[in-house]
């Protein structure tokens, strides 16, 4: 059935989560994944995927270390894109917004919930950053592993952020390439204004 702005929901985020939902449900692997788009100070873009983490009236949440190229470029030009694909439905959706740290609070809250192995790799690894082998890391995690048998803290380079849309685009495939695009955009009293956009 094509999609319009009468068969989707009117909140664009519900209908988001509705959609990974769907693609989880039809066996996507990581149904959560999209591509983070940012740039920096000289508006050269960078794209990598990350995982939702988080998806609420707010906006869409993810983790991350924070001196990584994504951390850095967010740090000195607050805008992102996140663009989602679902092959198995023929879907994407695309987000455009601004971004801002989560609070330490629910950063630390997060990384409770993370298994111990991906909290010990998270803290021993300073991403992006070159390094001489894969073997100085296992003995990096190896040292943490051993000098945090219970707790492992939270890093103080590592935490969460908020991607807080202006723009949400979903997008259907059709035959004969006429697929269906409907974007909404928030107005100044925050309600959002759908609209059909041609293929």
């Amino acid at each position: 059935m094509p999609i319009d702005a009468s068969t989707l929901d009117p909140d664009p985020l519900r209908q988001l989560g509705a959609w990974v939902d769907d693609a989880g449900r039809a066996g996507a692997v990581l149904p959560n994944a999209f591509a983070l788009a940012t740039a920096d100070d000289t508006g050269a873009p960078s794209v990598r995927f990350v995982l939702l983490r988080g998806l609420d009236a707010e906006g869409l949440r993810y983790f991350t270390y924070r001196g990584s190229r994504k951390g850095r470029d967010v740090a000195i030009n607050p805008w992102a894109s996140a663009a989602f694909w679902w092959p198995a439905l023929d879907r994407q959706a695309r987000v455009s917004g601004s971004i801002r740290l989560l609070s330490d609070e629910e950063s630390l809250a997060y990384w409770r919930t993370r298994p111990r192995g991906s909290q010990l790799s998270a803290s021993a690894s300073a991403q992006g950053q070159e390094i001489g082998s894969r073997h100085e890391l296992e003995v990096r995690v190896a040292e943490l592993a051993a000098r945090h048998p219970g707790v492992v803290p939270l890093p103080p380079m590592w935490g969460g952020y908020l991607i807080v849309p202006r723009i949400v685009e979903f997008w259907e495939s059709r035959s004969d390439r006429l697929h269906d695009r409907i974007e909404y955009r928030r107005g100044g009293d925050g309600t959002w204004l759908p609209r059909r956009l041609q293929p």
